[in-house]
C-alpha cells in the first residue's frame, strides 16, 4: 500500500510558515523564468503578425531590413509587372513601392530621443495590410505633407498625436490620423506619401516592393522568377517570414540571457527546498520509523517525501506563473536590432510557456527533494523510533 497524498499535504500545512517561505523563493525564480519566455514570445508574435500570409516583399539581396535595402526604379518596375500579383475590385494591381527611413524623435516625459521608422507609401497600403485600420482622424492625402502615426508612436513621442506636428527632413509634417495595427510592428511606424518623403529625404531609389499574391501558392513561382533574373539583385520573402527573421536574433538573446540568470537563481531555490526537506526528515524520524513499522516500504517513504517536495514546488510554480501572467498588462518598448528603431510590444503567455514553466518548477522540486527523500527512505526502523 502507498502513503496517501493527503499525508504530504498535511505535513506541508503543519509547517506552513517554512512552506510559504520556500515556495515564495521558488515563485520568484519561476516568475523570472516565465517572464523571459513571455518577453521573447511577445516580441516574436508582434513581428510575425506584422506580415500577411498573402503578401510578399522584395528587397535588395543580402539586405537584412528595408532600411538597408536599395532598389532602382527599373528594378521595381519589373516586380510590378509580374502575373502573380492580385488585383483589387477596380482592377488595380495590389503592388506598392515603398521607402523606409529612420528619424529621431523626442519621447514623452523627457525620456530622451528614440529612432522611429517612417514609411513612404500610399493609401493602398491599408488594402494590402488588413490588420491596419485608422482609429482617429483620416488617411494622409497623396502629394501632401500629411502623415499618420501608429498608436504607439502617437502615445509615446512628443508632437506625434492627432493634430500634432513633427519636424524632420527639413520640413514640417502634420499628423492627420492615428492607426491601430492590432499590436503589430506597424503600431511603431509613421506613414506618409511616398513621393513627398522621397523628395524630402532626397531619395531617388526605393527600399522595397510589396505585392499581394492572387493565391498564396504562387509564392515559389514568383520568387524563382525574380531571384533568377540576372537584372535583379533581389531577395523575395513572404512578408511573415521577413518579419520573423527580424525577431530571431533578439528573441534568442533574450532567452539565453534570461535563462542564464534563471539557472543561477534556481540554484538558490533548489538549495532552499533541499534544506527545508532535510529539516522535515530530521524532525520526523520517529514518524518515519512508525510508518516503516506499520508496513510501509522504503519506496513508499521515498515517494511520500518526493511528493511533498513536488507539491511544494508546484505551489511555488503556480504562484510565480500567476504573477508572470499579470505582465501581459505591461507594454514595453525596446530597439529592434534589425532596424535600430523603437518597437513596442506586450508580454505574451501561451499554453506552451505554462507547461514549460510548471515543468521547470517541478524540476526544481525534484532536484531539491530527491536527496532528503533518499535520506528518509534509508532510516532504520529501530534507530528512527529512538529518534536518532
Amino acid at each position: 500500500m502507498a502513503i496517501p497524498i493527503s499525508y504530504s499535504l498535511r505535513n506541508l500545512w503543519v509547517r506552513r510558515l517554512t512552506t510559504a517561505l520556500t515556495a515564495g523563493g521558488m515563485a520568484l525564480v519561476v516568475f523570472v523564468f516565465a517572464a523571459v519566455l513571455m518577453l521573447a514570445k511577445g516580441l516574436e508574435e508582434t513581428l510575425v503578425a506584422t506580415g500577411s500570409p498573402d503578401n510578399v516583399v522584395a528587397l535588395r539581396r543580402s539586405a537584412q531590413a528595408e532600411v538597408q535595402s536599395i532598389l532602382s526604379p527599373d528594378q521595381t518596375a519589373v516586380v510590378q509587372t509580374q502575373p502573380e500579383i492580385a488585383l483589387d475590385k477596380e482592377g488595380q494591381a495590389l503592388v506598392q513601392r515603398e521607402v523606409v527611413v529612420l528619424i529621431s524623435l523626442s519621447k514623452q516625459g523627457g525620456a530622451g530621443p528614440g529612432n522611429v521608422v517612417v514609411r513612404g507609401t500610399s493609401p493602398l497600403s491599408l488594402d494590402m495590410r488588413q490588420q491596419v485600420r485608422l482609429v482617429a482622424g483620416r488617411m494622409f492625402r497623396p502629394g501632401s505633407d500629411e502623415i499618420v502615426a501608429g498608436k504607439n508612436i502617437a502615445q509615446g513621442f512628443l508632437g506625434a498625436g492627432l493634430g500634432g506636428s513633427l519636424s524632420f527632413a527639413q520640413r514640417s509634417w502634420r499628423v492627420v490620423g492615428v492607426m491601430d495595427a492590432a499590436g503589430t510592428g506597424f503600431d511603431s511606424e509613421i506613414w506618409g506619401d511616398l513621393d513627398q518623403l522621397r523628395q524630402a529625404f532626397r531619395r531617388n531609389l526605393y527600399s522595397s516592393v510589396l505585392v499581394t499574391l492572387r493565391q498564396p501558392g504562387l509564392y515559389e513561382q514568383l520568387r524563382d522568377r525574380l531571384e533568377g533574373d540576372p537584372r535583379l539583385p533581389l531577395e523575395v520573402k513572404r512578408e511573415q517570414k521577413y518579419y520573423q527573421d527580424q525577431s530571431e536574433a533578439m528573441a534568442r538573446f533574450i532567452r539565453i540571457l534570461g535563462l542564464a540568470l534563471t539557472i543561477i537563481f534556481s540554484v538558490g531555490a533548489i538549495l532552499g527546498a533541499m534544506i527545508t526537506m532535510y529539516a522535515a526528515v530530521a524532525n520526523r524520524t520517529v514518524e518515519v520509523g512508525t510508518l516503516r513499522a506499520l508496513g510501509f516500504s522504503r519506496r513508499d517513504i521515498l515517494l511520500a517525501f518526493l511528493a511533498e517536495s513536488l507539491l511544494l514546488s508546484l505551489a511555488g510554480g503556480l504562484a510565480g506563473l500567476a504573477g508572470a501572467s499579470l505582465m501581459q498588462l505591461v507594454r514595453i518598448s525596446t530597439t529592434n536590432w534589425a532596424t535600430f528603431s523603437e518597437l513596442a510590444f506586450n508580454f505574451s503567455l501561451s499554453p506552451a510557456i505554462v507547461l514549460q514553466t510548471l515543468g521547470f518548477a517541478l524540476g526544481m522540486g525534484l532536484l531539491g527533494g530527491v536527496l532528503p527523500a533518499f535520506r528518509a527512505a534509508r532510516l532504520q526502523i529501530v534507530e528512527a523510533l529512538r529518534g536518532h
